[in-house]
């Protein structure tokens, strides 16, 4: 008699795709938030301005744009595993690369091929994990597939001014090699090979339009801060990018065959939990770009100082995260959403209170506050949305998920971004700094706002009778 492999056995493909999924996004998104750290350093040693070094960031985030929206129809196409295989395989390569580059310019081009990976493999992971957990145990593997998510961005800081000060900006590279390489030869031995949903014709007129119109847009929403919003190199590309997204959309709404599947948002469901995602991401990710600029520009404090004030935030979501995912079958996700979103709201908004006299105490405890508050919101959103999607179209639903949950993030910080622009706040002169923090405040509000319209009558199938629960059922 053959046993079924055991929950942590490699050859369990939950466990499997699991340990891929969590090392590939952990990876990725620790390496956004280091880089940020290093471009000071990327700048004095390659000798080239501050709008040049920025290239490092706007390639990463302009080639993730461009293949994001394709990447469910690929996913499809090649079956989740070899795609996944293909992102981790160009993203381990392309850190190696980056960290031996020679010049600025290649150090750019690498970053995009990571953009490249990177938008690859988030929504083509997304939707292998939510093939391979039925409904009614999503949540539970959510509440430790989403502490990558909390941790990555709070360690970075950390982590980046350790290995800029101590070791090379090259290490902030290299140090994603030995993960992607082992993420990499463990899911080439023990992912599943799903059987993948006919991906139909490739749309080329939408991938046309997203190809050039995202693109356009996020570098403006990257570079308006900095030259300011009425510059010709920004009006232009933001006004021709908003005219392109345009028609993409009427073109895919027409499209028989859609790249990206915008007619999912007439799911009652899955709208207002990915629209609250946005909206919620913008003031979250706002606020973890705020808060280190806020106490290294405002106040003086150094950037390993900043990093250990905004650490508390990932320990804040992940209990946040476990108490909301036990609570999530009997309380049901509307409350959970709003409660999360509406509270955390409270410690942002008291951020811009803070002065020299209060941060070194108060910034810590409203991070873990934010986080915690943010992490009921985070699991319970990404589980109901995706309650009522059919697994047929859990590879175009995760792929428009994740597209809406990158356009917040980045509008959240283009938004932040402009407001210290205009204010120009200088150190210990904070009026602009707490402005940009009741702002970040607001975008949580509305999040809650359209986490109110959810019904959890819709999100039934994700919460399983306690008879049905099977830990229950084995105690």
């Amino acid at each position: 008699m053959i046993m079924a492999p055991g929950p942590l056995h490699p050859r369990n493909p939950r466990f499997s795709v699991s340990v891929v999924y969590v090392a590939g996004m952990f990876m990725m998104i620790m390496d956004s938030t280091v880089v940020n750290v290093a471009l000071p350093t990327l700048r004095r040693d390659f000798g080239v301005s501050t709008a040049a070094v920025s290239g490092v960031v706007t390639s990463y985030l302009v080639a993730l744009a461009v293949v994001m929206p394709a990447s469910g129809w690929l996913g499809d196409r090649v079956g989740g595993k070899r795609l996944m295989l293909c992102a981790l395989g160009l993203f381990t390569g392309a850190s190696a690369a980056c960290g031996a580059a020679n010049s600025a310019a290649e150090l750019i081009a690498f970053r995009a091929v990571q953009g490249v990976g990177a938008g690859m493999l988030i929504p083509v992971g997304m939707a292998m994990l939510y093939r391979t957990f039925p409904h009614a145990e999503r949540i539970r593997a959510t509440r430790l597939l989403m502490v990558p998510t909390l941790l990555a961005p709070a360690l970075g800081p950390v982590l980046g001014g350790v290995i800029v000060d101590g070791l090379s900006w090259r290490w902030i590279f290299y140090i994603n090699v030995p993960i992607g390489a082992a993420a990499l030869a463990f899911g080439a031995a023990f992912l599943p090979r799903h059987r993948e949903h006919p991906a139909g014709r490739f749309d080329l007129p939408g991938f046309v339009l997203a190809a050039v119109g995202f693109p356009a847009v996020m570098y403006a929403l990257n570079a308006a801060p900095v030259d300011g919003w009425a510059a010709p190199g920004i009006l232009v590309p933001v006004l021709a990018g908003l005219a392109l997204l345009a028609a993409f959309v009427r073109t895919e709404l027409r499209a028989a065959e859609p790249m990206l599947a915008l007619r999912l948002l007439g799911n009652r469901l899955f709208r207002p939990a990915s629209l609250q995602t946005a909206a919620g991401g913008a003031g979250f990710i706002g606020t973890l770009f705020l808060v280190p600029l806020f106490l290294q520009n405002g106040l003086g404090y150094s950037a390993l100082h900043s990093g250990l004030s905004t650490f508390p935030e990932a320990l804040g979501g992940i209990a946040g995260i476990q108490i909301s995912s036990r609570l999530y079958r009997r309380v049901g996700p509307r409350r959970l959403m709003m409660a999360g979103l509406l509270a955390a709201a409270v410690p942002i908004a008291l951020m811009g209170t803070l002065g020299p006299a209060d941060a070194a105490w108060a910034m810590p405890t409203l991070m873990f506050c934010t986080g915690f508050s943010f992490g009921f919101a985070m699991a319970t959103a990404q589980t109901a949305a995706l309650a009522t999607i059919s697994m047929a179209q859990t590879g175009m639903a995760t792929t428009l998920f994740n597209v809406q949950r990158q356009a917040g993030n980045a509008v959240g910080v283009a938004v932040l971004a402009t407001v210290l622009a205009a204010t120009r706040p200088v150190p210990l002169d904070l009026d602009g700094y707490h402005l940009a923090f009741c702002v970040a405040a607001l975008a949580m509000v509305g999040g809650g706002l359209i986490a109110s319209r959810i019904r959890d009558a819709d999100a039934a199938p994700s919460r399983p009778a306690p008879q049905s629960d099977p830990a229950a059922a084995g105690t």
